[in-house]
């Protein structure tokens, strides 16, 4: 069986990350998301185990201590990170595993996981990005500044990635993202190993 791909993506806050790779799974039913585990506290209608597998401080630091984290980060207070074990299951049963973490997290998984393919998110510009944090309408002038602050950290990693996506028109937006997802299954490598015996005929 072929080894999934996994896919590390990766924007500022308020870029649009999320809602693309929600219309992402939709679209496309053989990526699965990695739950990732957080010690903050859950926002109002999201759901354990779904959103994020929420934890205590004195668990996470344990699962840290254990080295069950493929990655790990503290952001804004709070710890996020991703569970190895599950990950190189889903991974060694032919699964592709999409990562929504920082850049942080993502230098973490390519060091352990090299192969990971990396798309980075970007807003169309600062301005708009602020205009979309503003208009959310649920983080305060301080919030605001903190992660526009951390928007412009965040980007000077961009040229870490294999991939950028500006997410100006969504639309758009979402077809650069499926179509990356396409066109590493069209790999040689990949398509090798589940059509070997065909290729190998047509070749003589």
């Amino acid at each position: 069986m072929s080894r999934g791909n996994i896919y590390v993506v990766t924007a500022p806050s308020g870029a649009g990350k999320t809602t693309l790779v929600r219309a992402l799974l939709a679209a496309d039913h053989k990526v699965q998301l990695s739950v990732s585990f957080t010690t903050r506290a859950p926002r109002t209608g999201e759901v354990n185990g779904k959103d994020y597998n929420f934890v205590s401080r004195e668990e996470f630091e344990r699962m840290i201590a254990a080295s069950a984290l493929l990655e790990h980060a503290e952001v804004f207070g709070n710890y996020y990170g991703t569970s190895q074990p599950w990950i190189e299951s889903m991974l060694s049963q032919g699964q592709d595993i999409l990562l929504e973490i920082d850049w942080q997290g993502a230098q973490q998984v390519r060091r352990l996981l090299p192969e990971a393919i990396g798309i980075f998110i970007l807003p169309p510009s600062i301005a708009t990005l602020e205009e979309r944090l503003r208009g959310r309408g649920k983080d305060s002038e301080e919030v605001i500044l903190r992660r526009l602050s951390a928007a412009r950290e965040e980007i000077s990693h961009v040229d870490e990635f294999d991939y950028v996506i500006i997410n100006d028109h969504f639309d758009e937006a979402l077809r650069d993202l499926v179509a990356i997802v396409r066109a590493e299954r069209l790999k040689l490598g990949r398509q090798s190993a589940f059509h070997q015996a065909m290729i190998a005929s047509m070749k003589g």
